[in-house]
This record gives structure tokens, C-alpha cells and sequence, in this order.
């Protein structure tokens, strides 16, 4: 898995450290909630204007990764 460029952090200066989108106070967990209450990701965008598409899209890929990576096969 090759690392891209940082888009979350965690910074105990802002929202007492909860991971936000790098650049911006926006939680990465306000994502998630729109993600699990089938909200579309054009949703999300339009109420944090300052998480950029490829902000978010990172997010999910670097997500998508770290599960795949850390799944075991079943026999």
C-alpha cells in the first residue's frame, strides 16, 4: 500500500483533537454519519464546502485500503 498524501489529522488544538480533514475543522466522523444514513457524498460536500471531492474520495480510498490490507482469508 503506497501512502498518499495526508488528509486527516489530529490536532489537540482543534476540536479538542478530533480527526478532521486536514485544513479544515470539518470531523471525519460527520462524513461516516452521511455515509451510513445513505446520504450521497454531493450531500456532504455541499454542507462542508472546505472538504474538496478529493479530499473526501482519499478518505474512502485510504479507508478501503486499510481494510482490505487487514483482512485475513477464512478457510
Amino acid at each position: 500500500m503506497v501512502r498518499s498524501k495526508k488528509v486527516i489529522h489530529r490536532d489537540p488544538d482543534i476540536l479538542g483533537g478530533t480527526t478532521v480533514f486536514v485544513g479544515t475543522r470539518v470531523p471525519l466522523q460527520a462524513l461516516l454519519d452521511y455515509l451510513k444514513a445513505d446520504r450521497p457524498l454531493a450531500d456532504f460536500l455541499d454542507d462542508y464546502p472546505t472538504v474538496t471531492h478529493d479530499q473526501a474520495i482519499a478518505v474512502l480510498e485510504q479507508a478501503k485500503d486499510l481494510l482490505v490490507s487487514d483482512a485475513r482469508a477464512t478457510r
